[in-house]
């Protein structure tokens, strides 16, 4: 299964808030230019049947991001993309690294399609700061799973999909914020049968920053893409790769 997902404009590592590519009319991010590559994606894979769905752009952020400009041209990328390929799902993010989806709660989007939109969300540990390196953990927990849902998981209320499409850890062990974070992140999980996707799997990168070889903590696999890096962490996820509540 395959969701394609446009990330960046200018090759690149992703992201900052400075980057030129966060928010439709920076520097490096031409909405026309954009519509026309999603239009083209959409077009090649039309008919392939394991591409199952279409994100229109990761993480939209950077001081030009306004709901208004959200609302017009995540329209019109849905709708280019279901023009050319009536069967993808379409996917879309929020503001703010893709945490933010508030501004739905009293403003659907507007689309002449049902039935195949989806909306998605990033968490990570640093999503909330170092919120988990004092307090009680489950005191904690508590306070940013209902910050969660106040801007993004309100949408399973309203009976929207809504996809984790980023989270993950470093899987060395030595990060206090995210061993506490990953806790919190399973339960909520389990508790909402989320549907989610791991970053990442690759162990190392051929260059990243200017760094050759550099080392991600965060991959399944470890640097020479051998073995897993942390055995104990699949067996964690794996609790969660099946439904809980089933499809009714």
């Amino acid at each position: 299964m395959v969701i394609l997902d446009n990330h960046i404009s200018k090759p690149g590592w992703c992201c900052s808030s400075s980057d030129g590519n966060g928010f439709f009319g920076d520097k490096n991010f031409n909405p026309d230019l954009w519509i026309k590559g999603l239009t083209q994606m959409a077009t090649i894979f039309n008919g392939v049947s394991n591409v199952v769905g279409m994100s229109l752009r990761n993480e939209l952020r950077g001081p030009r991001q306004n709901v208004s400009d959200w609302y017009r041209y995540m329209q019109k990328g849905a709708e280019a993309v279901h023009s050319a390929n009536s069967d993808v799902l379409v996917i879309l993010s929020g503001l703010s690294y893709d945490k933010d989806l508030s501004f739905l709660r009293n403003q659907q989007v507007n689309l002449t399609f049902t039935g195949k939109l989806v909306f998605e969300m990033h968490w990570y540990g640093f999503s909330d700061g170092q919120a988990w390196l004092s307090g009680n953990p489950n005191q904690v927990c508590g306070r940013v799973a209902d910050n969660m849902m106040r801007l993004s998981g309100f949408l399973l209320d309203q009976g929207w999909p809504l996809l984790v499409s980023e989270f993950g850890m470093d899987l060395r062990g030595t990060n206090v914020n995210d061993n506490r974070y990953i806790n919190c992140f399973l339960a909520t999980v389990a508790e909402l049968d989320l549907d989610w996707a791991l970053w990442t799997l690759v162990g190392s990168y051929y260059l990243r920053e200017g760094v050759i070889g550099l080392n991600e903590v965060y991959g399944v696999l470890d640097w020479n893409w051998c073995d897993n890096r942390n055995s104990s962490f699949l067996q964690r996820i794996s609790a969660v790769q099946s439904p809980f509540r089933g499809i009714s």
